[in-house]
């Protein structure tokens, strides 16, 4: 037994690549350790200071709260880590590894910090933006810088990193001018759409939630990205179109108009007599004057014309033009409506009718004689009588 607890002893004292056991156990005990104390910090005091951030008035302590609480459970590991890697006797070379490898968790928390911290400050910068925008503006700006943002934290985590394990990052920033011409050639569509959201942003050509229309696609603003803007039809298809391309094409922004048009043509029956063209325009254009559903202003650029235009084939037509107040596709097609009824009311009214489409056919002679009479289907024709 003396020989047996000899080898016991041995083993336990060799270890791990000559670490001994000993040394391995307490670092294990030290992490668990500061596993549960992670667990005692969530359930105690991250759960108080929940419950005084809800008290609160604004949601900007609870939201980053919430952003903090996966960075603040990896701090623990890394701490339990770096205590537990002081119990254990390393090398030159693995207390280097260990070393930079801590660093490296430090660096990965606190940049994942900043990340997840992004979104809820982001929200500080309402107020700012809404002195400069629209609602729906300041939503696609702050959309687009909160991206921006993540992007650079992203690229700066990922260069602290690489710096920690030796690697030279200006050296690689200035090796890449080798292939400068390649990155520039394949990156070039990136960058110019790039520029073109951008330009999008600061000359505020559509916003987030706007009707526009392009020679590709009809339809409602969702997303204003990096690269493309997403589009969703009428018929919910959704579209992709890259930012150059809206910029630099033809566009119709349908939500920017302040009034919706009406411009229909009348068409009256050709015996319609002068004096009823004239009360009916008449009282055609009052109704249009008087009701809250137009805009009659020609000095704003909504002029309100009822005339006869022209002689058609099959009727004496009328234009009738005008502008709506509204600008909703919806209450637009009821002041349409009411409008129709008005005008079927006033026509009707006056001993006037619509006309259609009809064609008259005048024979100045028939050929001599009586014309032939041809049976129906299911009748026998019978000789005539002599």
């Amino acid at each position: 037994m003396t020989q047996f607890w000899e080898r016991v002893t041995e083993v336990w004292h060799t270890g791990v690549l000559g670490i001994s056991l000993g040394d391995v156990v307490t670092a294990l005990l030290v992490l668990f350790a500061f596993l549960g104390l992670r667990r005692v910090f969530f359930r105690l005091i991250l759960s108080s200071m929940r419950a005084a951030a809800q008290k609160t008035k604004t949601e900007f302590d609870d939201r980053l709260l919430a952003a903090m609480e996966k960075p603040l459970g990896l701090a623990f590991v890394v701490v339990g880590l770096y205590v537990a890697g002081q119990f254990i006797p390393l090398g030159a070379a693995s207390g280097e590894i260990l070393d930079r490898l801590i660093r490296s968790l430090i660096a990965l928390t606190l940049f994942w910090a900043i990340f997840r911290a992004i979104d809820p400050v982001s929200s500080l910068m309402d107020r700012g933006i809404a002195m400069l925008a629209s609602s729906s503006m300041r939503d696609t700006m702050k959309g687009f810088f909160v991206k921006l943002t993540k992007f650079i934290v992203v690229c700066l985590g990922i260069a602290t990193v690489f710096q920690e394990w030796g690697f030279n990052v200006a050296a690689i920033l200035g090796g890449l001018g080798l292939v400068g011409m390649a990155v520039a050639f394949g990156a070039q569509n990136f960058i110019a759409n790039l520029f073109a959201g951008l330009m999008i942003f600061l000359d505020r050509i559509f916003e987030k939630g706007n009707w526009i229309r392009t020679p590709d696609v009809d339809g409602i603003v969702e997303d204003i990205g990096f690269r493309a803007t997403a589009i969703r039809r009428f018929d919910q298809a959704l579209v992709t179109i890259p930012n150059a391309k809206l910029a630099g094409g033809a566009l119709i922004n349908f939500s920017r108009r302040a009034h919706r048009r009406i411009y229909w043509t009348i068409g009256l029956e050709y015996r319609t007599t002068q004096d009823q063209l004239r009360a009916i325009i008449r009282e055609i254009t009052a109704y249009l004057t008087t009701s809250p559903d137009f805009q009659t202003d020609a000095s704003k650029g909504t002029p309100c014309f009822v005339f006869v235009d022209a002689f058609g084939a099959s009727s004496i037509d009328l234009m009738l033009y005008c502008f709506t107040e509204t600008a909703q596709w919806r209450e637009w097609l009821e002041c349409k409506e009411r409008l129709a009824y008005k005008v079927k009311t006033i026509v009707e009214s006056h001993g006037a009718a619509f006309a259609f489409p009809s064609t008259s056919l005048y024979v100045e002679s028939l050929p001599p004689g009586q014309p032939e009479t041809f049976p129906l289907p299911g009748q026998v024709s019978r000789p005539a009588a002599s």
